[in-house]
């Protein structure tokens, strides 16, 4: 079954004199973008995470925060002086660099500096986090079992919705072939009439020749292939739908297929009924498009 690149995880423990809250959660995207806030007082936690996270899961926009505490309140803040010195170093370039071109840049406040990324960090007491790295990433498997979990039920409800979908668009393309049908039964009549006009409206004009143009322009309106390669798709779209493995890009890639023959459908339809049928296709492939755009 397909999965949804739609999902939520939270997981709260304890260990090692420490209390923590894990939470992850992914929207969809075209490719796995993985977006990481962690301790970084804690030694290759990052990298570790990352890993597990490119391993598991194929694509979605993934965000993933984890909130460290020492317990019985000895944790607290401290300054970290030497990003801070090298923060300040930039900061006076900069400062230099902007005046030399008639620049003159607001100062920083020590509030502007104190927000700035790693000049403030965990002051934790652990010298070595190697027992604590190990303690949170022992739990990292959970957490992502039942983040899989989620994605997997809604990928559940993408499923039945994509799969009335397919259920429409077959009925349509069988409603269209009765049509074409009908179109095809007319046409001769029509044929014979537009012929006889132009006949009768013009002198010297060559009558194989005009039989011949008509006939052509019958089989530039024949949409028989576009019908059969409508109901192809539906085929494969319904294995794609009971496939484990993610199937996301393969279906983004056959709902521009859809869209395709039924663009074609249009064009040739040639008759208020062919073409009713073939917008119709069109709004439930594009109905479908916004589900599939969900799937991983």
């Amino acid at each position: 079954m397909i999965s949804s690149m739609t999902g939520f995880a939270a997981r709260r423990g304890q260990g090692e004199g420490h209390s923590w809250l894990w939470e992850l959660r992914s929207v969809n995207g075209k490719g796995l973008d993985l977006r990481l806030r962690v301790p970084d007082w804690i030694e290759g936690l990052e990298p570790a995470i990352r890993a597990e996270l490119g391993r598991v899961l194929q694509r979605g926009s993934v965000s993933l925060s984890l909130k460290v505490a020492a317990e019985g309140g000895t944790d607290g803040l401290r300054v970290n002086v030497g990003a801070l010195q090298s923060m300040l170093r930039a900061l006076a370039e900069v400062s230099a660099a902007a005046h030399g071109s008639g620049i003159e840049l607001r100062p920083a406040s020590p509030a502007d500096v104190l927000g700035l990324r790693g000049i403030l960090e965990q002051a934790t007491g652990v010298e070595d986090t190697g027992l604590l790295r190990a303690a949170l990433l022992a739990e990292l498997p959970e957490l992502l079992a039942a983040f899989t979990e989620m994605r997997r039920t809604e990928g559940e409800a993408l499923a039945r919705l994509i799969g009335a979908q397919l259920d429409r668009i077959e009925a349509l393309t069988a409603e269209a072939r009765t049509e074409a049908e009908a179109r095809r039964e007319a046409a001769p009549f029509a044929l014979r009439e537009n012929l006889a006009r132009l006949l009768a409206a013009g002198e010297g004009l060559d009558e194989t020749r005009i039989a011949q143009e008509l006939a052509l322009l019958a089989v530039k309106q024949d949409v028989t292939e576009e019908l059969d390669r409508l109901a192809a798709h539906v085929a494969a779209a319904r294995t794609l739908l009971g496939e484990t493995a993610p199937v996301g890009r393969r279906m983004d890639f056959l709902v521009q297929e859809f869209m395709r023959e039924a663009n074609t459908l249009c064009s040739k339809a040639q008759s208020l009924a062919l073409t009713r049928v073939g917008l119709d296709l069109k709004t439930v492939i594009d109905q479908m498009r916004e589900q599939i755009q969900n799937v991983e």
